[in-house]
């Protein structure tokens, strides 16, 4: 029935199968160059499996066949090398003795499509019908008055008749799109630059606002399109299709077009600049928001008060590490002022204009750990609404005190040696490693030398947390400080409590001397607030602090503060304010002025400038003292 050479020898690819038994019969020659399968190959294969993703589209196509005796089907897929090729296929019922097969003959939808624009072109060249003279000449026209225009316009124009098919092609198309106008005139501009989505997937004519221009009657604008260069490469544009009219019917479209690959890339740009300078902006709010809170700590001075040996020992270590990035690890009883050593080091250190981050690491959750020293993502976890850069994050550039460091869980402490080691780490919810610059100093009152050895502190920590150790001695080993701190904090608290007429008399300053002090520096501080607040008349007592040690023998010279009147700190505060114009040259506000000299606030020293009737102007042109 079937003539084997004939059929070996089609133009198009063609197969016959059983229906019933889902058995391939026979196989030209195109059909197997097309399935790239061999016929033994696919004799010993079902049919079906030519047909694996649209099986149901396979039967229903073929009960139509049986039933009608013929039929035609777009709708069919074969499955080649794990990849589907659609096909346009015609089926015809065959008799064979007392078997029914399926006669079937079919191509590529692509390269049908491809052959069936080739032909309209063709037709289009070749027909010579009135339709397209009139409507060529119509484009003829169009492109001779506006020649010049076209040449010199910076956007890509191009013309399409009614049926799709490019009529004319400016210079900066071509530039643009890789065609020239010879390899674009007479052919579907659809099918060539705009058939398919940035995805990949396939873009419909039928679907194209290009065409619905002549199709429609208005004009057509899309801002945000994709148009295919001829070297395959995406370019994305904007453009305009306006129907074109002659005699009253639309004849087709003119479309200008503009690539905007650079404007959507400086846009994209904008956007990340943006973003980067709201990361910066919160960022400095929250550098804002935990220095003012470090600004109204207990610690807000900037100045170690005594001449003790212990103190100028600590002078001099601070001047020696300051200069440089090593890491300090400072001991030393709670209340003795390790913070305040550690401020000392970084505002003598290159990194006192960026800011000082305490970290209280006893006081940090567990749970929490990571989020507060390394930062979260919005939705890392409940309650993280939005981006949080960690503390790390906020020291970059400067310097991270990670306060009673003793007090750190051991299964945390690997995470804060990793970033000690590297500089570096990730926000939780985040794989992006981000990089940091940070000084470490790190305080702790515990011997940290025996939480290793006891296995609770990690033993590769301790050795790079302890560069330069700083013993912060007690306050019972550097009596003679006692006087000047009394000073320095009473001073404090009478101004801050407005009580200028008070005093401490000789007598209660070697009470002061004869207590051990357990609390140290912050519990002398405190007893000084409270007896501020209980003295009843001018002089300040200490009765209620405990009795002396039998311990403590250590004998020095007392140097009492002066006992001043109210009169006596007027004239002094006046003339350290006349000094400090003195050396600013009359500079009250800014870097080099006397307030920051004097370390009050601007608006303050002006006010006591007016109370002090006080002329700055004298003070500018004299050389500094």
């Amino acid at each position: 029935m079937i003539d084997i050479d004939l059929f070996n020898q089609s133009a198009t690819p063609q197969l016959v199968i059983d229906p019933i038994k889902d058995d391939i019969l026979a196989a030209n020659i195109e059909c197997q160059k097309l399935l790239e399968r061999s016929l033994s190959d696919m004799l010993a294969s079902k049919a079906s499996q030519l047909f694996f993703s649209n099986f149901s589209a396979l039967i229903i196509f073929s009960q139509e066949v049986l039933d009608t005796g013929k039929a035609w089907s777009d709708q069919l897929q074969l499955y080649i090398n794990d990849a589907e090729l659609p096909i346009e296929v015609i089926g015809k019922r065959i008799q064979k003795e007392n078997q029914t097969l399926i006669y079937l003959n079919f191509q590529s939808n692509e390269e049908l499509n491809k052959k069936r624009d080739n032909a309209k072109a063709q037709n289009h060249y070749l027909s010579g019908i009135g339709h397209w003279n009139r409507v060529s000449t119509v484009f003829q026209e169009f492109e001779r008055e506006n020649q010049l225009i076209l040449d010199a316009v910076g956007e890509g124009i191009y013309g399409v008749d009614s049926s799709g098919m490019t009529t004319f092609v400016n210079p900066t198309a071509e530039k643009i799109l890789g065609y020239s106008s010879q390899e674009l005139a007479g052919r579907n501009m659809h099918n060539i630059i705009h058939h398919s989505h940035a995805d990949g997937s396939h873009f419909s004519a039928e679907e194209c606002p290009i065409f619905h221009a002549f199709r429609d009657g208005n004009i057509h604008i899309n801002n945000d399109d994709i148009f295919w260069s001829k070297s395959g490469q995406p370019i994305e544009v904007e453009y305009t299709s306006t129907p074109i009219r002659d005699n009253g019917s639309t004849v087709g479209a003119v479309v200008v077009f503009r690539d905007i690959s650079q404007k959507k890339l400086d846009k994209q740009r904008l956007v990340a600049a943006l973003e980067e300078v709201k990361r910066l902006k919160n960022r400095l709010e929250l550098e804002n928001a935990y220095l003012q809170e470090e600004i109204r700590s207990e610690f807000n001075h900037h100045r170690i008060v005594g001449k003790s040996p212990a103190v100028q020992n600590i002078v001099q270590q601070i001047d020696l590490v300051s200069t440089t990035d090593a890491t300090v690890l400072i001991h030393g009883e709670s209340g003795t002022g390790k913070e305040l050593i550690a401020r000392a080091i970084h505002e003598t250190s290159n990194r006192s204009q960026r800011s000082l981050i305490k970290v209280n690491c006893a006081a940090i959750p567990n749970d929490l750990f990571e989020s507060e020293f390394f930062g979260h993502m919005k939705g890392a976890f409940t309650g993280a609404t939005s981006d949080r850069p960690g503390r790390f994050e906020l020291a970059d550039g400067g310097t991270i005190f990670l306060d009673e460091v003793g007090e750190m869980p051991l299964h945390l402490q690997g995470k804060l040696l990793r970033v000690i080691q590297e500089q570096q780490f990730e926000r939780v919810g985040d794989s992006k490693t981000r990089r940091v610059d940070v000084r470490i100093i790190a305080a702790t009152n515990r011997k940290l030398k025996n939480l290793v050895e006891k296995k609770k502190f990690r033993e590769d920590l301790y050795f790079r947390l302890n560069v330069f150790p700083i013993e912060s001695a007690p306050l019972r080993e550097r009596p003679e400080d006692i006087p000047l701190l009394t000073q320095h904090f009473f001073e404090r608290t009478i101004k801050k409590l407005a009580r200028p007429n008070l005093r401490i008399p000789l007598s209660e300053i070697e009470k002061l001397l004869e207590y051990r002090w357990p609390g140290n520096i912050r519990e002398l501080e405190n007893v000084i607030e409270r007896q501020v607040i209980l003295a009843r008349d001018e002089n300040v007592r200490f009765e209620r602090i405990a009795s002396p040690s039998k311990t403590h023998t250590k004998t020095f010279t007392i140097e009492a503060p002066a006992v001043l009147t109210t009169g006596d700190m007027k004239a002094k505060d006046k003339q350290n304010i006349i000094s400090a114009l003195e050396k600013c040259r009359g500079k009250v506000f800014g870097e080099n002025g006397a307030a920051k000299l004097l370390d009050i606030k601007p608006t303050t020293l002006s006010s006591r400038i007016k109370r002090y009737n006080i002329d700055t102007k004298k003070f500018k042109h004299q050389s500094p003292t």
